[in-house]
């Protein structure tokens, strides 16, 4: 119970009725307190008038007051002991003793400058840095642009741009924009031995393949199909629709078959899609590899796991899906976005088209002759009838 419900002068009071005849259930009831409380009361406060409380009660204010004056001359005597054989006659070091007495003895800037006998307007000084506005509102707009990039991936942009060359620079700049973007922390595991997962060494070798669902605003939840290139993260392609039969991935193959060609393998878990005899026979027709990783073991498909988290943290997690067709559009853009600008730390901070294009090795444009490019909802970009 909050002692501010009841004045000293009130619980005298209700003391009062009880010394008059009134029975202590009675009272509790009316006044809504417990009969420990009543007790509690008469205990410190039984026999005393409204006067007395009032002395009582400024006779302990007065007590704890001298008590925090004590107390905060022992700290201070405490304070300057520790500081007995450190050199403080420089402005700087003072600083340093500043920064010391606040941080190992948690005492208030003010405290500490009168201690030591710094002014405050030297501990608070701040050398005048260069001016970095252009960069500032670049960070700002390219921030608020792309909500879940940290500053490394910030800064490969602004680098890009010309604006900053080191990364300690952008950090700093970073957190004084207050941008820090906040994580899950992640439980902490038992320490065991890992293989780290094979990256084939040129592009079309191997794809992986991985489904994910989420909702949309009413309620209706869809999955989106993902593939990657494993050599290049590229992603050439995803399904986003209500329902993904085997039938449907392995026709969405041939279609990314005819534009980009087909890789040596596919990596897949054992869902009913992949384990399909539609993938079967696809499988059998076009000489692609099926390699399903182990149940219950996704990290072994861990290319297309990460595409899958950056989906999920950049795209899945700020929208709130009104329709299918708003799920495609915005699902696209991202792909698009994630396929020719952002950078990734895998790839030394290029985008996968960028990587693609500083490599020797094949790059996955769409083969001469090829159909449109398509998008989520595997109809043509230039196309002004695609229908959800």
């Amino acid at each position: 119970m909050k002692r501010s419900r009841f004045s000293d002068e009130q619980i005298i009071a209700i003391i009062k009725e009880n010394e008059a005849g009134a029975k202590v259930d009675e009272l509790c009831r009316r006044h809504g307190i417990s009969s420990a409380t009543f007790y509690a009361w008469r205990k410190k406060l039984g026999g005393m008038e409204a006067s007395d409380a009032k002395k009582l009660r400024d006779l302990e204010s007065e007590n704890a007051r001298l008590k925090r004056i004590v107390a905060d001359q022992m700290l201070d005597m405490s304070a300057m002991k520790e500081l007995l054989h450190k050199n403080i006659g420089e402005p700087m070091a003072k600083r340093k003793a500043v920064g010391f007495l606040m941080t190992e003895l948690g005492l208030s800037e003010r405290r500490s400058c009168r201690i030591v006998g710094l002014a405050r307007s030297v501990q608070q000084y701040r050398s005048v840095d260069r001016d970095d506005t252009a960069v500032l509102e670049r960070m700002r707009v390219l921030a608020s642009e792309n909500r879940r990039y940290g500053y490394l991936r910030l800064h490969a942009m602004l680098r890009r741009e010309g604006l900053v060359i080191n990364r300690k620079r952008t950090w700093r700049l970073y957190n004084a924009e207050g941008l820090q973007v906040r994580t899950k922390r992640r439980r902490k595991l038992p320490r065991r031995d890992r293989i780290a997962p094979q990256v084939p060494e040129r592009p079309m070798q191997r794809w992986s393949l991985d489904f994910m669902s989420d909702q949309l605003a009413d309620d209706r939840r869809f999955r989106v199909l993902n593939i990657v290139d494993d050599h290049s993260r590229f992603c050439p392609g995803q399904i986003i629709d209500l329902s993904i039969s085997g039938a449907r991935v392995a026709r969405y193959l041939d279609e990314l078959g005819e534009r980009f060609g087909l890789p040596g393998e596919i990596v897949l878990d054992n869902g009913p899609e992949g384990t399909s005899r539609a993938m079967f026979d696809w499988s059998e027709r076009t000489g692609v590899r099926l390699r399903f990783i182990e149940p219950g073991k996704p990290v072994q498909n861990a290319f297309v796991e990460s595409l899958n988290g950056k989906l999920r943290d950049e795209c899945l997690n700020l929208h709130w899906f009104r329709s299918l067709r708003h799920a495609r559009e915005e699902i696209t853009a991202w792909r698009h976005n994630y396929n020719t600008e952002r950078p990734h730390s895998a790839l030394g901070y290029l985008s996968p088209k960028e990587f693609l294009s500083l490599t020797a090795a094949p790059s996955l444009e769409p083969l001469a002759g090829s159909a449109p490019a398509l998008t989520a909802n595997n109809q043509p970009e230039n196309s002004s009838s695609a229908r959800p």
